[in-house]
């Protein structure tokens, strides 16, 4: 009877691992598949949110694209440090100043999440659309659909790096790899499932 359980046990353990090796390499192989959530051009909102990093990705300008296509009437950029640099990029490339709000306290993902919340409720906001760089876009997106279940949220990416043979000269490749870690640490840290 032991013998039967001990069978069954580690049936399960092979499977799980075969599994979990399967979505491994298909990771590895494809990450701009694996990594990249696009939710479609048709796509609006209440608000476009720029995520702060990535400076030499072009998020800002995505945004001030999103903006100018009418994707959304307002933009909240959120992340310290970075935060002046993309008001003046937005402004340089026509949005107007009263239509860009910012957050700048929150210096990781989920604290992106997190702090951009308190503007969202206040604003009633009921749905967002995350611009990010492609290879942060699934995580960016889980961490806040996690954060706010009631809020719809889309993912409309910049797209700098994202053909493989641009990963190396413009550093996206590495930034790109360390994800892969950041995936599963915020499984772990947040309860943000991945998928």
């Amino acid at each position: 009877m032991l013998w039967r359980l001990f069978k069954k046990i580690l049936k399960a353990a092979i499977v799980f691992t075969l599994l979990v090796t399967a979505v491994a390499v298909f990771a590895w192989c494809y990450p701009e598949k694996f990594l990249c959530v696009d939710s479609g051009k048709n796509v609006s909102a209440d608000v476009i949110i720029v995520l702060g990093g990535g400076a030499r990705e072009q998020r800002a300008e995505r945004a001030a694209e999103l903006f100018q296509a009418h994707a959304a009437p307002r933009i909240l950029i959120t992340g310290a440090g970075d935060d002046e640099i993309n008001r003046q990029i937005l402004l340089n490339h026509g949005v107007p100043f009263s239509a860009i709000e910012v957050e700048d306290k929150s210096t990781s993902t989920h604290e992106n999440a997190e702090f951009s919340l308190n503007f969202l409720r206040a604003e009633k906001v009921h749905s967002a659309i995350l611009v990010t760089s492609w290879y942060h876009s699934r995580r960016s997106l889980k961490t806040f659909e996690h954060s706010e279940p009631a809020l719809i949220f889309y993912s409309r990416p910049a797209y700098v790096g994202f053909a493989r043979e641009d990963w190396k000269h413009t550093g996206v490749g590495k930034r790109m790899w360390l994800e892969f870690l950041k995936l599963p640490a915020y499984w772990i840290r947040y309860g943000v499932n991945p998928f």
